[in-house]
């Protein structure tokens, strides 16, 4: 691995080349916080399909769109007169220092090193919110704190659930919501509850498709999604990732139907669902066998 001066200065490296773009590349003249917005969310995706597949090269090379987008957005801003990648940086620095206070003391928000809580005495935190913040010893305490410290910030959010982007896909969403409603409390006592209300939720939205009733039955398949996302939450499964995992078993598995029916000269509109479900079989065999 690299040392922290090779980083700093393969850092410098790409700020340098994004300059020259800036400068002398036609399309790179062009671009726009509006233009470039598209390009970072397929970037973005790019690298959220290599980290499900763990393929650390492609992780790697992703990650350096990634970068080399936000550096852009900062560039603009910079040309603008706005603010500049040491802003960003130094913005997002002080925001995790004052986010941790059981790592950082309030106090050295902004500080140019900012030391670890050991280097300060616990009486010198002047309030009790500000100890019970520094107590934090687990990653579920540090998370409840979060919130909370969130919204004390100057800029910070104005209502808890005003921190999940309007934007995110709604799977994702509703995972956001709901563990952000948990962080101040407001949760399952006992997560093995949830199951009434996912079964709850179930038959009602088998009620309103008997009735046949598509307003209703898309507002109940809605609540039902909802409560099993809740469910997936309160044991520790992320839904977005079970879901992605399951949509590439599909594909693979299609793809081999596909495939020999090919083989077979036989298009897949002329198969037969039976012989096309013992296709799916031989696929799903052949996974448990590697």
């Amino acid at each position: 691995m690299h040392t922290r001066e090779e980083q700093m200065k393969a850092f410098g490296r790409l700020l340098d080349v994004l300059d020259a773009l800036r400068e002398n590349c036609p399309w790179d003249k062009k671009q726009t916080n509006e233009s470039l917005r598209p390009n970072t969310i397929e970037e973005t995706f790019e690298l959220c399909d290599a980290l499900m597949k763990n393929d650390t090269q492609n992780i790697c090379k992703e990650l350096g769109d990634v970068i080399m987008h936000v550096m852009f957005y900062a560039k603009i801003g910079s040309e603008q007169g706005q603010f500049d990648i040491a802003d960003v940086c130094n913005t997002e620095a002080d925001k995790l220092i004052f986010r941790h206070p059981h790592v950082y003391h309030p106090s050295q928000v902004g500080a140019p090193e900012p030391k670890p809580l050991p280097y300060v005495p616990e009486e010198a935190l002047q309030t009790e919110k500000e100890r019970e913040f520094a107590d934090a010893k687990t990653s579920d305490q540090v998370l409840q704190n979060w919130e909370q410290i969130k919204l004390k910030e100057k800029d910070g959010n104005k209502s808890v659930l005003s921190g999940v982007p309007s934007s995110l896909p709604s799977l994702i969403k509703a995972y956001r919501i709901q563990d952000k409603a948990r962080n101040v409390g407001f949760d399952w006592e006992d997560k093995q509850d949830v199951w009434k209300k996912v079964r709850e939720e179930l038959d009602e939205l088998e009620a309103e498709i008997k009735r046949e009733d598509k307003r209703r039955s898309e507002l109940e398949l809605g609540d039902f999604l909802f409560a099993l996302i809740n469910a997936a939450r309160l044991y520790k499964l992320n839904p977005d990732n079970a879901l992605e995992h399951t949509n590439q078993k599909f594909i693979s598995r299609f793809n081999y139907i596909e495939a020999h029916s090919i083989k077979m000269g036989k298009p897949l509109t002329e198969m037969t669902l039976q012989e096309m479900d013992a296709l799916w079989e031989e696929a799903k065999q052949q996974e448990q066998e590697s």
